[in-house]
């Protein structure tokens, strides 16, 4: 896979693509260019060019596919427009089922056009936040990208807990979730505790808030998993870590590391 963003904004290619992707219109829908998702249909305007490109998040890409297999339930809390969604029914297959959780109307309207347009029959969308409880919580809506609960957010958006959606059997539990919330992993993680120490998930986190990391961390550990970096690294420090994948001990295996 090629790594377009890799290319500096300043040498002449550089320039040179960035001038042929802005004359593209906006609302256009085209197929991804490469990748595991390559031919996939995509709306240019739903967010960075990297999606459609297929170069988005591309370590993270690799580590997530190697993870998932033929069968597999995928959360993707914080859906966003749907990158990872699409990708993960696409790895699941028919057999598999994905979730997608996303609260922002925006993210959910290009979520549900890629969907659609892609004809998925096993995605689910599920328009609230995830947190440690239901309820409603502040939601600060920044861009498509970083909004995020926060106490000083503009408008409400519905939370609930996914332990009491399997609990109460509106979900399937999971194999594999993917947590990419802008700073509220801490809450997701306190809604999800008897899911991971039931069903041991596989776990990617972002870790987006400086003031929780040290606390996830823990979390997770005290959950009996093993932490690495995307490239399966032990982590040693994490300052200047910001994505991790969590595994349980007993469930290493071969397959994570190949």
């Amino acid at each position: 896979m090629f790594d377009f963003s890799k290319i500096s904004k300043k040498s002449l290619i550089g320039k040179f693509l960035r001038k042929i992707l802005k004359l593209l219109p906006k609302n256009s829908v085209l197929p991804i260019l490469q990748g595991k998702l390559r031919g996939t249909k995509w709306i240019i305007s739903s967010g960075v060019f990297s999606y459609w490109l297929g170069c988005y998040e591309s370590e993270k890409q690799k580590s997530f596919i190697k993870q998932i297999k033929s069968g597999d339930v995928v959360y993707d809390i914080g859906a966003n427009v749907g990158f990872y969604t699409l990708l993960a029914s696409k790895l699941v297959e028919d057999r598999g089922r994905v979730y997608a959780f996303e609260p922002l109307p925006r993210n959910i309207f290009y979520l549900k056009k890629h969907i659609s347009l892609n004809k998925l029959k096993n995605v689910e969308i599920i328009e609230t936040a995830v947190s440690d409880k239901e309820g409603e919580e502040n939601f600060l809506e920044a861009d498509s990208v970083t909004s995020r609960l926060d106490s000083v957010g503009s408008f409400k958006v519905k939370t609930i807990s996914l332990d009491n959606l399997v609990k109460n059997k509106k979900i399937l539990p999971p194999n594999v979730m993917k947590i990419d919330v802008e700073g509220a992993e801490l809450k997701v993680l306190l809604g999800v505790k008897d899911i991971i120490e039931k069903y041991k998930p596989i776990i990617f986190i972002a870790l987006d808030n400086p003031d929780t990391k040290e606390k996830v961390i823990q979390m997770i550990k005290n959950f009996g998993y093993n932490i690495f970096d995307l490239n399966f690294q032990d982590i040693q420090e994490i300052n200047n870590i910001s994505e991790i994948i969590c595994i349980k001990n007993e469930n290493i295996n071969f397959r994570t590391f190949k």
